[in-house]
């Protein structure tokens, strides 16, 4: 008995070793980490250890070289002033990032535009920030907005979010069936081309199945999908059916599989959220602070869901910490889940087609991989699932890094 407990630990000891060596070595990205606009300042900013899932000190110990900050704006009317309002939201966001990366800790962070600056920052030991936009909406109708949000470093794009844009239907409209262009506008036709004409990656992670099929139809380049998993193994609306799989593996690009737990595994996600839906608003009643449900965020004014994501992170960690000291909570949804839908995506359209993102600080995170300072737990769940060190770099990263490659030098081409 000893003798095979001692062979199970050299095993084990071995297997990290291999896991801490790979992961050492190869370029981590994660697609998308949504961002607040108060964690920008002098005074707060990602050079300290915030609560937020995502920063530098929480990079670096986990390990995660590339994070894709997110440029997100909620779905609001189609209407010019709404537009406008949109537009600030954005604009501050890109300020934020430009701020963190050329004002605030230029000697510890770089924004990258294409795959070479990429290797250049980590070459020189630098983190490394790369720009997404969830949601086209604050471009309003002018697609000369979408050279603007390249020149401001936007690499990839989403047509829609949650809601129906001016450019394409959101999967959110499977609740009630209700669509507003049938897949996309005359808009979001053109601005497909105007995103290939200038070298911007599509991403299909939050429109429609109908939105999806036409921008395939239309794309002269490879698509992402930033943040999605299996819909084989999780029947939710946010993820890719085999069909949508398929598509993407045809298409050449990539779905970079998303650690968002009712995303991941529906009956532990809907019997853990109701037991730790309660616990927040214990936690957060002991703080005197109001606690919103999803439902109830996606209401706020914009005003109020940035000072509501200012303290979610700590009360979603008190009410963490007080879960796991008790024997009567669910299971979370954790990290083989996670790897489960890499396995399942992976079988199906194969190695090169499939990446990994977080979603932190966007509702993301599973037990295992929390947040960034946890990073290297996916590699090491990988590799004790057999994957080799060229899988793993393909996952977690060269497949994102050609997929741009081949969208920008198809926009040269075209320009």
């Amino acid at each position: 008995m000893i003798a095979c407990g001692e062979a199970e630990k050299d095993n084990a000891d071995a297997l990290r070793e291999k896991a801490e060596r790979i992961h050492a070595k190869v370029i981590t990205i994660d697609t998308h980490d949504d961002i607040n606009v108060r964690n920008f300042t002098d005074s707060v900013n990602y050079t300290q250890r915030l609560e937020t899932q995502v920063n530098l000190p929480k990079m670096k110990e986990g390990g995660l070289d590339v994070a894709w900050l997110i440029v997100y704006t909620g779905q609001d009317s189609l209407t010019p002033t709404a537009y406008k309002r949109a537009e600030k939201n954005a604009m501050a966001k890109f300020d934020a990032i430009h701020r963190l990366c050329e004002e605030i800790a230029p000697d510890q962070i770089g924004l990258a535009l294409n795959s070479d600056d990429v290797r250049k920052l980590h070459s020189e030991g630098k983190l490394v920030a790369m720009i997404g936009v969830e949601n086209a909406y604050p471009m309003g109708e002018d697609l000369e907005n979408f050279k603007r949000y390249h020149d401001l470093g936007a690499r990839y794009v989403s047509l829609s979010h949650n809601g129906h844009s001016q450019f394409a239907d959101s999967n959110t409209g499977e609740a009630d069936s209700i669509w507003l262009h049938n897949g996309l506008s005359e808009l979001g036709k053109n601005a497909v081309y105007e995103m290939n004409r200038l070298g911007i990656m599509i991403d299909v992670s939050h429109p429609a199945k109908s939105s999806m099929e036409q921008i395939i139809a239309l794309t002269k380049a490879p698509i992402i999908a930033s943040h999605s998993s299996a819909r084989a193994l999780c029947d939710h609306s946010r993820n890719l059916d085999d069909e949508q799989l398929m598509w993407m593996k045809e298409n050449g690009g990539v779905v970079q599989t998303v650690a968002f737990s009712s995303y991941l595994n529906t009956e532990k996600d809907k019997a853990r959220r109701a037991y730790m839906e309660k616990l927040h608003e214990q936690v957060a009643d002991s703080l005197g602070i109001t606690w919103y449900n999803r439902r109830e965020y996606r209401n706020l004014p914009p005003d109020q869901r940035e000072e509501y994501l200012e303290y979610y992170p700590r009360i979603v960690s008190l009410a963490k910490e007080i879960a796991s000291t008790r024997p009567d909570a669910p299971p979370p949804v954790d990290i083989k889940d996670f790897v489960d839908h890499i396995d399942y995506m992976v079988g199906l359209i194969g190695i090169d087609h499939v990446g990994i993102s977080s979603d932190f600080d966007g509702g993301g995170g599973i037990e295992g991989w929390s947040d960034a300072s946890e990073t290297f737990n996916v590699t090491h769940e990988l590799v004790r699932r057999g994957y080799s060190e060229e899988d793993i770099a393909k996952l977690w990263g060269e497949n994102l890094l050609r997929v741009l490659d081949e969208v920008q030098a198809i926009a040269r081409e075209m320009q």
